[in-house]
């Protein structure tokens, strides 16, 4: 195995290894990638400042996340099509996740199903639901999560409406790909990722077909998303998804203030700062530049977590400073599943929590649950000083 020191490492291997249509499908964002773009070099911004001559021994980067016990303040973000970046890609994603000892969230739009993912793995993961039109589809989705253990249901709020996303559409992408001259041409030059994927028979999304009403096959799914999706949801809406899961319920998808408060009134247990890693509104603000001003919102009244742009323990380590209780990861953990599949989820995690071990204790702080803004330099006007 190659040496790996940074999350780039992996990323190099994994765009060698996966076809281009689904390494385009993570490593992009909508319109012009502005918001895509910001999401990671904002984090460039947050100076840290290193402490000397104070005992370091000791550290621990263990913390808790809605009550549950985690190994460090990071969780594995849904990410859809997990299962055409390696073969059986989410069951991978949460065997790794659930050896390290940090949540896997499943995504609706995943390949394995529910089901596959709890007959393959011990621990309880966390299940991720779209707001759909179709109720009953929800309550099952909601039911199947809980048969399946889940310990906790994450609400994404922020796809009403599908943002544009030109390589997406320029690259027809689609699980299962569609064989194209030029998707054949490019899958061909994958050998190893194509030997994997025939030897699996999860190859759509285990999570509707066969469960959504009219979706008994992968050909009739593309027309149920287009009309499923809830362009006139609102927050009385998300009080009715509330009552069908009576569990811990995070709400993903929030980048202002005011939703934030309104998280909070539907009475769900955490949010999830999150532009959905710039793939919904491009010119939004980056996650780490919204952060702050939802904290001071909400004060004490709600768990707050960050998502979107995290590459490294030393972004986890500026996150928590500035106030979240914990960090998503998507892309970075996808570099390492396409790369080398469970062994590279299990390295993004290892080369996550060895930055953010090191540097917390470069900061002069110990315990993670300890560290605070004190650690940080943040240049004047980073985030809540806007003219509306």
């Amino acid at each position: 195995m190659p040496q790996i020191t940074e999350i780039e490492d992996l990323k190099r291997i994994y765009r060698r290894r996966v076809p281009k249509m689904f390494y385009d499908y993570c490593e992009s964002g909508s319109w012009s990638e502005q918001t895509f773009r910001e999401n990671s070099s904002d984090f460039d911004d947050i100076y840290l400042r290193q402490r000397v001559a104070i005992d370091m021994t000791g550290r621990t980067t263990a913390t808790k996340l809605i009550g549950q016990d985690v190994a460090m303040p990071v969780a594995l973000a849904p990410v859809g099509l997990t299962g055409m970046q390696h073969a059986d890609g989410e069951i991978l994603a949460a065997r790794a996740a659930e050896k390290f000892g940090v949540p896997y969230c499943l995504s609706t739009m995943s390949i394995c199903s529910i089901e596959d993912v709890a007959e393959n793995t011990s621990a309880p993961f966390w299940m991720q639901v779209y707001t759909l039109k179709d109720d009953d589809f929800m309550q099952r989705l909601f039911d199947r999560a809980k048969a399946a253990n889940c310990s906790a249901a994450v609400i994404t709020v922020d796809l009403q409406l599908l943002g544009q996303r030109h390589k997406d559409i320029k690259n027809g992408l689609s699980a299962p790909p569609k064989l194209t001259p030029k998707s054949v041409a490019n899958m061909m030059t994958k050998v190893p990722w194509g030997l994997e994927m025939l030897q699996t028979k999860r190859r759509f999304f285990g999570n509707i077909v066969g469960h959504a009403k009219g979706v008994d096959d992968p050909s009739s799914l593309s027309t149920w998303t287009a009309e499923s999706f809830d362009q006139a949801l609102n927050w009385d809406r998300i009080r009715e998804f509330r009552k069908m899961w009576d569990g811990p319920l995070i709400i993903k998808g929030i980048i202002d203030p005011r939703d934030a408060l309104e998280a909070c009134n539907v009475g769900a247990d955490a949010i999830v700062v999150s532009n959905h890693g710039g793939r919904q509104l491009d010119g939004a603000l980056s996650s780490i530049r919204a952060l702050a001003p939802i904290l001071d919102a909400v004060g004490d009244k709600i768990e707050v977590h960050l998502d979107s742009g995290i590459r490294s323990g030393q972004d986890v380590l500026k996150a928590v400073a500035m106030g979240a209780k914990g960090c998503w990861i998507g892309r970075a953990y996808v570099y390492g599943l396409g790369a080398m599949g469970e062994q590279g989820v299990s390295e993004a995690l290892r080369v996550i929590h060895k930055e953010l071990d090191s540097s917390m204790g470069l900061c002069g702080r110990t315990d993670i649950t300890q560290v605070d803004r004190d650690i940080l330099m943040i240049p004047k006007g980073f985030s809540g000083d806007w003219e509306a």
